[in-house]
């Protein structure tokens, strides 16, 4: 068994819980909408989420660490965090799109270790625990393991990504245009959708210029069990360097060739 199979039972549970509150959220019609500074929505739903999860882990696991979107960071006395995005995709369930999820993960110093992605309204969940695969299913009674695909070019690839604009500002915006161009097939599901597609080989590439830690964390988990490989932009592995890039891991070199800035900074 794995050692994290309490980890990941405990991250099943807060799924369930974070499930609980925002099935019955969403599409509410005193559903309450507040914008950050950045102009992104929060909810009251994310809210609750993260403060209900935040109250399990202090009871659960009083020594371990815990950031969230929401409500920051609070420091733990171990090398373990927990790292929650209560709603991954706001804007989504504020318009009454039902593709969203919360995300949960375990770090272990620098590294996820365990990772949980629930979408209740899709019906799925995808999670994996470090040495053990990745699985995709309605819950976790009822799942199948998952895999990367094994597409070796990118003129057949499928790639996803989040916002086309954002690579502009990012100043990869013709190279970008050029992959998308040159690959197979080419969507923005965007979000955490972009990279479970890429753990079920259903994609073989997703990216973004810009992301944060809590969009990021069980995915990274989730596509590396899966067989693929999760960087940032510079090619550093995992879901801490503020930009990401997840493939099959056979594109993964091409990919980032194929995003090299035409000047001298990589």
């Amino acid at each position: 068994m794995s050692s994290y199979a309490d980890d990941l039972g405990l991250a099943h549970m807060l799924a369930d819980s974070a499930d609980s509150i925002s099935a019955e959220r969403f599409r509410s019609l005193d559903l309450r909408v507040e914008h950050k500074p950045d102009m992104s929505h929060v909810t009251d739903a994310d809210t609750a989420i993260e403060k209900a999860l935040r109250s399990t882990l202090a009871r659960a696991r009083p020594r371990d660490g815990v950031v969230g979107e929401e409500f920051g960071e609070e420091h733990g006395s171990g090398g373990r965090r927990w790292v929650i995005d209560p709603i991954d995709g706001t804007a989504n369930f504020v318009r009454g799109v039902p593709v969203w999820a919360t995300l949960i993960a375990l770090f272990e110093g620098s590294q996820p270790v365990v990772g949980v992605v629930s979408a209740p309204v899709v019906g799925r969940r995808w999670w994996a625990a470090k040495g053990t695969g990745a699985f995709a299913g309605r819950h976790r009674n009822r799942a199948q393991r998952i895999q990367v695909s094994g597409v070796r070019r990118l003129a057949n690839a499928s790639i996803s990504y989040s916002s086309l604009p954002s690579w502009f500002e990012y100043d990869r915006g013709p190279q970008m245009v050029d992959l998308l161009r040159g690959a197979w097939r080419s969507r923005a599901y965007g979000d955490f959708y972009s990279y479970v597609l890429v753990a079920e080989g259903a994609v073989d590439v997703a990216m973004e210029p810009e992301v944060n830690l809590w969009d990021l964390a069980p995915l990274s988990v989730i596509v590396t069990e899966a067989g693929g490989t999760f960087t940032d932009l510079d090619g550093n592995p995992g879901p801490s360097g503020g930009s990401a890039i997840a493939s099959n891991g056979l594109l993964h070199d091409a990919v980032r060739e194929a995003l090299r800035p035409t000047s001298n900074e990589w």
